[in-house]
């Protein structure tokens, strides 16, 4: 199993990053929150899980080991696959997943794409206890992901279109069109001033999860 990457990042998309590793450049799928800890140029550490198919072979990285854990776990779930389980975690960190199993609540699980209320059910039902406990305020994270510019800093996406680069993103995670339009429409734009592409991905997804 290919469990992490280390190297230089060469490119950062609003899906994906490619990581320079001994003379290769490797396509990671990632999470929102994942990219935005990278930078081009930094050296990082990614968490990975290999999905391997009859006709492709996919590689997903995560901030942190714990991440890692819980993609593979949700793909344990009877009808998720890696899709699915990672646009979970684009909408539900995993602590705040910890604490929708928890506290049973479907609503949480029903803000992803792809899940129904029937989907969020069985989610409950065959994750039960298997997440684990939250941890304790502060509690130090496994593994965490290293990036140049820090865990708020935003990616460097190609300037123009950015609206429309979020939305395609948005789509990709599994939301319809119209879904993904409103939620960029519903951003307020401070002081004029066009967000990056990563910066206003992370706010429609605010805007989808549930309240």
């Amino acid at each position: 199993m290919l469990a992490e990457v280390t190297g230089r990042v060469l490119h950062v998309h609003l899906d994906r990053v490619v990581v320079g590793v001994g003379g290769m450049g490797l396509l990671v799928r990632a999470t929102p929150r994942t990219l935005s800890t990278l930078r081009p140029g930094a050296d990082a550490r990614l968490a990975t899980s290999l999905v391997v198919r009859e006709d492709s072979l996919t590689l997903f990285g995560f901030a942190d080991d714990d991440e890692r854990d819980v993609f593979e776990l949700l793909q344990t779930v009877s009808g998720v696959g890696p899709r699915l389980a990672l646009a979970v975690l684009a909408v539900l960190e995993p602590d705040a997943l910890r604490a929708a199993v928890a506290g049973q609540d479907e609503k949480a699980l029903t803000a992803v794409p792809g899940i129904g209320r029937k989907g969020a059910q069985r989610m409950l039902l065959e994750l039960g206890d298997r997440l684990g406990a939250l941890p304790s305020p502060g509690a130090p994270r496994p593994g965490g992901t290293t990036g140049g510019a820090g865990a708020d800093a935003a990616p460097a996406v190609a300037a123009g279109g950015v609206p429309e680069q979020v939305v395609a993103a948005l789509v990709g995670l599994g939301w319809q069109q119209r879904q993904a339009e409103d939620a960029v429409a519903r951003v307020p734009v401070d002081d004029g001033v066009d967000m990056e592409a990563s910066q206003l991905l992370r706010a429609a997804l605010r805007g989808l999860a549930p309240a």
